[in-house]
């Protein structure tokens, strides 16, 4: 007989916008912070490690790979545990039906990425491809039988254990790929260390969270929970044709050795404010599908977010961009300083991204995922009719710039839905990202100048540089914060003592 639970906690601050929701938001934000610094740093030192070992030869046959089994499923997106999320009614009855759902795609896939596998490898030129793409469907297979009951650590906002439930596989991930690089030397560590993390992740998954799921087939609640759902899928694939579209033309159009470039270059350009978007994202859904019928305080929950997102995303950006070259030649080593032009480009694609996914959260928070939908379908379009000349121009480079473009104009939609639907102004918005970027534009100046005094950058001029750079924009930030009451200062004090009060 199935565990039986009561997921829905009766406690006034999660029925009620106010004080404790703000607190549980914040507490939460912490949590999935917490999360994203202990997987990315170790991500971060597993893409070092295995960068000075293999090849990008290695990183694109299994670029290939990922890219067959993110286009299954993608476009076989549910969009179910988006919608249990965002219900404001009773939501138990509806996770049998959703598990047995999740297991028949996921052995649907499995089949169908094991059998396509020669198929793909052939559309690349990379037959070598075939059984690292037939090894990595079996983790389709694996995360369709996770217990659907961890969907209510994003719903009840329960971030501490999402935490400790995450990170087992990304220890796992990053033990396995570091060992078996070291030993193999070859794209199986990668490989390896994916089907690792999978079985970690579905074992936990059943320690963590008491509820225990069965077969069980309700059509209706089916067609109910598609009902938001096919709105996630289709915002899903147009976001995969544009996040992962780029991808398959690079690795089609320019070889396998120009993928590894460009998704290293993607990768690193982009994981600290990628890092920022899953955690706005993760944890303001819920919070503003807890507001969505209180104007107010979905909009000054909103603002208080994108000046988060806006104080942290954009010096990044900019320091991932002036630095580049010295980071990849000291850290990457040589081999990856092709890549150098392109992960410049994109790191402004990174800022633009993570300021437009402040407002996705808004659109899916308030029942209205279609808003997310069109404008990415606007922004597809736009990559579709410049990708193509711009990478036989220019190669990876011209890709970027593509991408970079594109995003601009799907940054400008969100801007003025979210604006329109919030009733924050142009103002409002508009100073939240300004104030940041005369900061950067300081840090940058500063950063340049001393690059210039320096004959050769070794590792310890390096480590100089992000010391300065750090220094300048906080300290440009604290005198616009004293002189043009910015109130970045009283966000984080107000942050910190939600901390401690909670």
């Amino acid at each position: 007989m199935p565990i039986k639970f009561n997921p829905i906690r009766k406690a006034k601050h999660l029925l009620e916008p106010g004080e404790g929701l703000h607190q549980r938001t914040i507490r939460s934000g912490a949590w999935v912070f917490a999360s994203r610094i202990a997987s990315q740093g170790l991500g971060f030192v597993r893409i070092i490690i295995i960068a000075r070992i293999l090849a990008p030869d290695d990183f694109g046959l299994f670029g290939i790979a990922m890219l067959a089994m993110a286009a299954l499923s993608t476009f076989t997106t549910t969009g179910f545990s988006s919608a249990l999320i965002q219900k404001k009614e009773k939501t138990e009855d509806y996770l049998d039906t959703a598990w047995t759902v999740t297991i028949l795609r996921g052995v649907i896939l499995f089949a169908v990425l094991f059998f396509a596998a020669p198929y793909v490898a052939t559309f690349f030129n990379a037959p070598e491809a075939t059984n690292i793409i037939r090894v990595i469907s079996i983790s389709i297979l694996l995360v369709g039988f996770a217990n659907i009951g961890v969907v209510y650590f994003e719903k009840e906002l329960e971030y501490n254990k999402q935490f400790f439930y995450e990170l087992s596989s990304t220890v796992t991930d990053f033990v396995v790929v570091v060992s078996t690089a070291l030993i193999l030397r070859s794209v199986w560590a990668l490989v390896f260390g994916l089907l690792a993390s999978s079985i970690v992740k579905l074992i936990v998954s059943y320690r963590i969270h008491p509820y225990r799921p069965h077969l069980s087939l309700d059509l209706g609640k089916v067609k109910e929970l598609f009902a938001f759902g096919k709105w996630i899928l289709g915002s899903t694939m147009v976001i995969f044709l544009f996040s992962q579209g780029d991808d398959g033309f690079v690795g089609k159009l320019l070889g396998i050795a120009s993928l590894g470039l460009y998704q290293m270059a993607y990768q690193i350009s982009n994981m600290p404010t990628s890092e920022l978007t899953g955690i706005f994202s993760r944890v303001t859904f819920p919070a503003y599908s807890k507001l969505q019928d209180n104007l107010p305080g979905l909009r000054q929950a909103y603002l208080k977010v994108l000046q988060f997102n806006a104080f942290l995303s954009i010096p990044l950006a900019a320091g991932i961009f002036i630095l580049a070259p010295e980071f990849t030649q000291i850290v990457l080593t040589a081999k990856w300083m092709p890549m150098v032009p392109a992960l410049q480009v994109l790191a402004l694609f990174g800022v633009l991204r993570s300021i437009s996914a402040t407002t996705s959260a808004v659109f899916r928070g308030i029942g209205k995922p279609q808003i997310d939908t069109k404008w990415a379908l606007i922004r597809l379009g736009v990559l579709a009719a410049i990708i193509y000349p711009l990478t036989i121009r220019w190669g990876i480079i011209g890709t970027a710039i593509a991408v970079v473009l594109a995003q601009i104009v799907l940054t400008i939609g969100f801007s003025y839905m979210v604006v329109k639907i919030t009733e924050c102004g142009w103002r409002s918005f508009s100073r939240l990202i300004a104030l940041p970027l005369v900061s950067t534009a300081v840090m940058v100046l500063l950063l340049f100048g001393l690059k210039t005094t320096f004959d050769t950058v070794g590792i310890g001029q390096l480590i100089i540089l992000i010391i300065a750079g750090i220094a300048a924009y906080f300290g440009m930030t604290y005198l616009l914060d004293r002189f043009s009451n910015y109130g970045m200062r009283s966000s984080i004090k107000e942050s910190l003592k939600s901390l401690r009060g909670s």
